[in-house]
């Protein structure tokens, strides 16, 4: 079986990086709670548990190591031998290897790279919605086969987070993520959604629909609030499946959590 993620292109071939500078803000543990809901994804544990050689890719990790650094212990808990390589768009950011996680010049052009996964948090939140089509379209090109693409956005904190899962035939599911004791009700997430979706949480839209539908359910279920936000949000959930495409939680976590089918809650046009 070939090594995908040897197979890069010369420097002339791959090209200069694709992307903007951005601001590059980043912070400890800011990207937890989608580092946690990779590590236990069956889609990323199949994946990865079958390559021969598995390699991860994080576009604009930003003015520091640590996501990236981050990132690599969750996913080594899957595949130990995962090579991790971090790649920024902004030469001056570009830093020394550190935790066996390599760090080079690059953007969604991958670097010639082939890798399994890739993510890019933060990053397409400061482009224009026009231009994200593109960017999935080079980044899922790019992909070894089965490859998958995680983008998404967060606060400051980390403690409210949006992101996609995509795939060499587009995005797969919508995740939304937050810390209930710092989040009212479900839509408050919506400030936080990936570019694809931020300016269509409007009457009409099905992304409104569901954030509407999940604040209902959420409230419902305040019968459950003294079990805590967790128990509560569970029961939402259960409910919320009835009437939405959602992914059951095989695990119980630490965050309030609902994958949905990305057709369900895509833009209108």
């Amino acid at each position: 079986m070939p090594h995908y993620h040897n197979l890069r292109a010369t420097p002339s071939a791959a090209g200069k990086p694709y992307g903007v500078i951005t601001r590059g803000t980043t912070g400890i543990n800011r990207l937890r709670r989608s580092d946690r809901w990779t590590r236990f994804n069956p889609q990323v544990q199949s994946l990865l548990r079958s390559a021969t050689q598995p390699l991860a890719v994080d576009v604009g990790y930003g003015a520091s190591h640590t996501t990236t650094v981050e990132w690599a212990g969750w996913l080594r808990q899957i595949r130990p031998d995962i090579e991790v390589v971090g790649l920024e768009i902004d030469p001056s950011r570009v830093l020394p290897p550190r935790d066996g996680v390599r760090f080079e010049l690059g953007g969604f052009e991958l670097a010639g790279y082939r890798p399994h996964i890739v993510r890019a948090f933060n990053v397409l939140r400061q482009y224009d919605v026009d231009q994200v089509p593109d960017v999935w379209r080079t980044v899922s090109e790019r992909l070894a086969p089965g490859g998958v693409f995680i983008e998404g956005t967060c606060d400051e904190l980390g403690r409210r987070c949006a992101w996609l899962l995509i795939d060499a035939s587009g995005p797969q599911t919508l995740t939304l993520s937050w810390d209930p004791r710092h989040t009212a009700k479900p839509s408050d997430v919506a400030e936080r959604l990936p570019k694809a979706l931020i300016h269509r949480n409007v009457p009409g839209e099905p992304i409104h629909d569901f954030l509407a539908d999940a604040d209902a359910a959420w409230d419902r279920a305040s019968g459950w609030e003294p079990h805590g936000p967790r128990v509560r949000w569970r029961h939402a959930l259960e409910e919320l499946a009835r009437t939405w495409p959602v992914a059951p939680q095989r695990r119980r976590t630490q965050d309030n959590t609902v994958t949905v089918n990305w057709l369900a809650v895509a833009p209108t046009s």
